[in-house]
């Protein structure tokens, strides 16, 4: 019998069952090859997020997929969503032809799109509907047939598997036999085949695989409690009933269900009758509508024509030979339309007022992109490669990433929408996996081993990219102790290296957007994530599916410019205009020089500023190699990339054929462009295949290198001796400098970075330090708008304002508008920088004041009153009082608190009157109706309105609490905030000097404190401490809490020494040792000197003074009719700051009685 000794599972869960399949696609398809099985099935819950890699990696091992979902359907209707619509049942479905795969596609984005609600449902509607194609099986104890079995409703679930079977057809709906060894299964199986006697509904044998051997049911365990956030001790929680539920042999599978007629044989017959063929040859690029009389190769020639034009003043031979090879390789390749649409949103853009960056990657090395105006970068001044974009001889969809300014990108992604379909954009999937680190901590939390532990472990992985666990135990020798000492470690280690790596949930690229022909789900199902509908598959997936794919950023770069050209227009009459710029002016070059670039796109980082410092950057190419070389991995070529800039004639090339390539860099190779001419003009080969061999090498495909080694060295000739391929030797390069020179390419090929990417970078950051060069003022009102929701930030860049000398003002709804802006010379705080201010009430505060100032708080009130009488609340109002917006009504702070509410009251009841036609206040030619009745309140004292713009802001403007003790700071201080975060920043990218561990000094003063009794019974601390740049967390321990107790208090100015904890997953903490007052380290001290004779009362005269100047300087008196020196009281030290206060005693004493030390 041809089905004898065969079975083939339908009922597979993979990784993509998110946090419910522990199977990796790869290993299930070795796993079921070893088990001599030819054909297997991929059915994860709900989604086909796997299906195209299981498609792949099947038909590589010579697997036959069948492509599939576990569906969930709705218990009523799809789309209702109401409590009892919780739950739902399960239902397999197999695409047993492309029709079925088309309409699988269909069901499972329907679930999401329209049916989410917990899960993704569906209903037998939409399954009538979609079912032409597919085979469905009734599925586990979840299925709809078996709920109502174990609800002792036979009748019930006859009668739905009877619908089942008229939906998907005869032999097209079969009913699933499982058995987990739980007794409910050997309840249903029974009545089950009492269905199928009854109905002629075939059955099925299924094991409903979520693991691959029967020893991962531990693994699978810990997913579904990292899933729902349960330790593997609680009793309550979602656990599987027993350890069965793993991809079994036949043997196994005849040996349970082998009883059941036909259930095994049916497995493969339904394999058999799966033929599913995905198309990886077809592009689906959307079609450019052009204009009648041409067509899309004559359309975009003339619009590439006009613009080179535009570009170049005289068309050379050389732009004319690149603009014909690139023009012809793109119509060749098929990319006609792509550029069309491209060219066109960016059109959209630069005429709505969108800012667009001046590139982006690969395409900056295009002659058509600049010609198109779709990047603003000239290709041949700088050297860059078409190739590198598109490459003749490698098939692949071009890749042009735009960055757009972050505030209006939706604008943009909303006209292709809405030109080419809502049905056919969609923003694209990405998978969040469980890195190294995140493994380790997720793992820990499941099998409820103590934080301290687990948090110890995941800090010995080192934080670079592409780190893995099994990678950490080579390199830590005290990890791979622990691992070998420790059997709770090794449990930790081995379970996070069986979960490390597994997709843990689904989430929107930040940037992508595909655009297809037809409608999306003709091609890919869809998915939600929140409120954005994406894409199943992966940005690679789509690409090679043949859809096209772009990438849409945000830059807040672009916006910053654009907002600080806006404000030089305004301020200056001059509309600054980068599209005709040259990038070689010395004031500019200097800034990077002189490591000046706090707020320079790409070039702020503390690292960054120290590597400007020594590289002296003189001419713009060496920002370039800047921003290629500060990165991880190339950094170690930065020393000698100085050097030979410093000493040119010490440079030595291993072949002088080098020098024409790599002298832009000095002699190191920085840029992939290098690879591919050096590969080009010592190897012969073609610039294409140039591109393949850089390919090769950054991917350190061995066998590949080698293969091309020879060529580069010896050519290639074909069959009848003509040379293909010249090499490096008939180039005139002797064998061993050609074996060193590709040595040295494979070294630098990993490393080497996208010049072309590099350069219009380079071009964003040479624009802002232009702007802060020639415009500071403009340029950091638009820059610390920027970060406005960043306390940190702002903080960061109001203090490099100071350093310009540039003076921060207040807001004042006199003159504010929502963002920072520029008054005689000096920065305006923007009212959207208030907490509890929203949009509209500034919109109705900048169109009240066009009438003219307002004159008075009740003024105010009734003239927003009459534009919106919805947007102004007494929360917003009262920010705005606090933190000074209102000091240019009259009346302090104090006085304004006291009356708003009543006036606002009063104001909001006469407008009511005023409408219903009742007499008004206002009817009443009084002028003083818009005069404050304003009680008789002394202001709030410095330390109280201090705290209030505190609150309002974020940050001190009108002075500072730590102010007095900033060169103490400066002094004690071994990092500050600022370098706290910049670090944490970089450690994403491994460039952080990791802090982690190292100890540290800082100063500040304690703004909040969070007590909490440890399970031993003792106090313990968590305080947040502020320095002149922003906030960290200092966690105090019982020790240390003992110790300090009396300095551990809000509003207190303290020196915290203790150890820095960095986390990945939290923002960096202080682990405090020791804490001491800070005015312990205030240098001054003044002393003064009662002379013989004076009177008695002299004393209590200075004490007057001294009790009106309270600070942090201690005060000496030296009593000259006694011959000793008393220190004054705590309570009489002062504020050296105050100049009245040395008047005030001079006065007293006279001027050689008072000194300050």
């Amino acid at each position: 019998m041809a089905y004898k000794g065969k079975f083939v599972h339908l009922h597979v869960h993979t990784e993509y069952s998110l946090l419910d399949g522990s199977s990796r696609i790869g290993d299930l398809l070795d796993r079921t090859k070893e088990l001599g099985m030819d054909t297997i099935a991929i059915t994860d819950h709900g989604s086909m997020f796997g299906v195209i890699e299981f498609y792949k990696q099947a038909k590589k091992r010579g697997i036959k997929p069948i492509l599939g979902s576990e569906v969930y359907v709705a218990i009523n209707k799809y789309t209702e969503k109401e409590p009892k619509d919780k739950n739902q049942y399960h239902l397999v479905l197999l695409a047993e032809n492309n029709t079925g795969y088309s309409n699988l596609i269909k069901i499972v984005s329907e679930g999401y799109v329209n049916g989410f609600y917990y899960k993704p449902r569906v209903d037998h509607d939409v399954l009538e509907k979609y079912s032409e194609g597919i085979i469905a099986l009734s599925a586990c104890l979840g299925g709809e047939v078996q709920k109502h079995l174990l609800n002792g409703n036979y009748d019930k679930a006859k009668e739905i598997a009877l619908k089942y079977n008229k939906i998907f057809g005869q032999n097209n709906f079969f009913l699933e036999v499982q058995d987990h060894g739980m007794m409910e299964q050997k309840r249903v199986n029974e009545q089950i085949v009492k269905i199928s006697n009854e109905t002629g509904i075939p059955l099925v044998a299924t094991n409903d695989v979520h693991y691959l051997r029967k020893e991962d049911a531990i693994v699978h365990d810990v997913l579904l409690c990292i899933q729902t956030g349960k330790t593997i001790n609680d009793n309550d929680r979602m656990k599987f009933p027993s350890n069965e539920f793993y991809l079994k042999s036949y043997d196994e599978m005849k040996n349970i269900l082998g009883d059941f007629d036909g259930a095994i044989e049916n497995t493969v017959k339904i394999g058999e009758r799966c033929n599913v063929e995905i198309d990886f040859d077809t592009l689906h690029l959307p079609k450019y509508e052009i204009p009648e009389g041409y067509t899309n190769v004559e359309y975009l020639k003339k619009l590439c024509i006009e613009g080179l034009q535009k570009r170049y003043k005289t068309i050379t031979l050389g732009i004319e030979e690149r603009f014909n090879f690139e023009f012809d390789t793109i119509t060749q390749m098929g990319y006609t339309d792509y550029f069309l649409i491209v060219w066109d949103f960016i059109r959209f853009a630069k005429d709505n007022g969108i800012a667009v960056g001046p590139g982006r990657g690969s395409a900056a090395g295009s002659i058509v992109s600049y010609a198109l105006g779709i990047i603003d970068i000239d290709p041949l001044k700088y050297d860059l490669l078409f190739e590198r974009f598109l490459n003749p001889e490698r098939v692949s969809m071009p890749d042009i990433d735009i960055d757009f300014c972050y505030e209006r990108r939706e604008e943009v992604i909303e006209y292709v929408v809405e030109k080419y379909g809502e049905d056919r954009v969609a923003q694209i999937v990405t998978f969040g996996t469980m890195a190294a680190r995140g493994a380790i901590r997720d793992v820990g939390r499941a099998i409820n081993m103590p934080y301290g532990e687990v948090d110890y472990i995941a800090k010995q992985i080192p934080m670079q990219l592409g780190i893995t666990i099994s990678k950490a135990l080579d390199i830590n020798k005290n990890l791979k102790e622990a691992y070998e000492s420790k059997e709770e470690v090794k449990r930790l280690i081995d379970l996070a290296i069986a979960v490390e790596g597994l997709p843990r949930h689904t989430s929107t690229h930040a940037a992508g957007v595909v655009i297809s022909k037809e409608p999306i789900t003709n091609y890919v199902p869809l998915s939600r994530n929140n409120d954005a509908i994406t894409t199943q598959f992966n940005m690679t997936e789509l690409e090679e599916l043949g859809l096209l794919k772009m990438d849409f950023l945000g830059l807040r770069t672009l916006t910053v410019i654009r907002d600080a050209v806006d404000l030089i227009e305004k301020n200056h009459g001059l509309k600054i205009d980068f599209s005709s710029f040259t990038y070689d002016d010395p004031n500019v070059l200097n800034i990077f020089a002189k490591g000046e670039t706090l707020g320079v796109f790409q070039f702020e980082s503390a690292g960054m500023r120290q590597f400007l410092k020594e590289l002296k950057p003189n001419m713009f190419e060496n920002l370039i190699a800047a921003n290629s070389l500060f990165r991880p991995g190339p950094m170690n070529e930065i020393p000698k990339y100085i050097e030979n800039k410093n000493n040119p004639d010490d440079i030595k090339y291993l072949h002088p054929k080098l020098k024409p390539i790599l002298d832009v860099t000095y002699g190191c190779i920085v840029y992939q462009e290098q690879v591919m001419q050096i590969v080009r003009d010592i190897g012969g080969f073609s610039m294409g295949r140039a591109d393949l061999v850089r390919r090769a090498m950054g991917k350190k495909k061995m066998d590949v290198m080698e293969e091309e080694r020879k060529r580069f060295i010896y050519g290639e000739t074909d069959e009848k001796g003509q040379v293909i391929i010249k090499g490096a030797i008939r180039n005139g390069v002797d064998e061993k400098s050609a074996n060193e020179i590709y040595d040295l390419m494979i070294d630098f090929a990993k490393y080497a970075f996208n010049k072309s990417h590099s350069a219009a970078y380079a071009v964003i950051a040479y624009r802002t330090a232009w702007l802060k060069y020639y415009y500071p003022v403009e340029f950091m009102a638009a820059l610390i708008s920027s970060v406005m929701g960043n306390t940190n930030s702002v903080s960061l860049y109001i203090q490099e304002c100071k350093r310009l000398g540039i003076k921060i003002l207040p807001p004042d709804i006199n003159e504010s508008y929502k963002k920072f802006t520029v008054v005689d010379g000096k920065i305006r705080f923007g009212l959207m920088a208030v907490k509890n201010v929203g949009e509209g009430f500034i919109e109705a505060i900048v169109k009240a004041r066009q009438e003219g100032p307002f004159n008075s708080f009740t003024d105010f009130c009734r003239r927003i009153e009459n534009i919106d009488s919805s947007v102004m609340n007494k929360r917003a109002v009262e920010s705005l009082i606090k933190c000074g917006a209102m000091s240019s009504l009259g009346g302090n702070r104090a006085q304004l608190l006291a009356i708003f509410e009543k006036t606002m009251d009063g104001i909001h009841a006469d407008r009511k009157r005023n409408i219903e036609g009742q007499f008004s206040m206002f009817e009443t030619i009084d002028a003083k109706v818009s005069q404050d009745n304003l009680p008789d309140l002394n202001e709030f004292n410095q330390k109280t309105l201090l705290a209030m713009e505190k609150e309002m802001l974020g940050i001190y403007i009108s002075g500072h609490p730590l102010k007095p003790y900033e060169k103490e700071l400066e002094r004690i201080s071994t990092i500050t905030t600022s370098k706290i975060f910049e670090n944490q920043n970089e450690m994403g990218e491994t460039l952080g000097r990791n802090l982690d561990g190292q100890r540290v000094t800082i100063g500040g003063i304690i703004i909040s404190k969070k007590n909490k009794i440890t399970k031993n019974n003792n106090m313990m601390a968590f305080i947040t401490l502020e320095d002149l740049y922003g906030a960290v967390e200092c966690i105090v321990f019982p020790a240390t809490y003992d110790r300090y107790s009396r300095l551990i208090e809000e509003d207190s100015l303290v020196v915290v020494e203790g150890k820095m904890s960095l986390s990945e997953e939290e923002e960096p903490k202080i682990i405090c040792e020791k804490i001491s007052p800070l005015n312990k380290y205030k240098k001054g001290k003044i002393y003064l000197k009662i002379s013989k004779g004076k009177s008695l009362n002299t004393f209590n005269l200075i004490k007057e003074v001294l009790f009106k100047y309270k600070g942090e300087t201690p005060v000496y008196v030296y009593l000259e009719e006694e011959g000793k020196t008393v220190m004054a009281q705590r309570e009489l030290w002062v504020d050296m700051e105050q100049k009245s206060l040395f008047t005030e005693l001079i006065e007293i004493l006279g001027e050689d009685n008072v000194k300050i030390s």
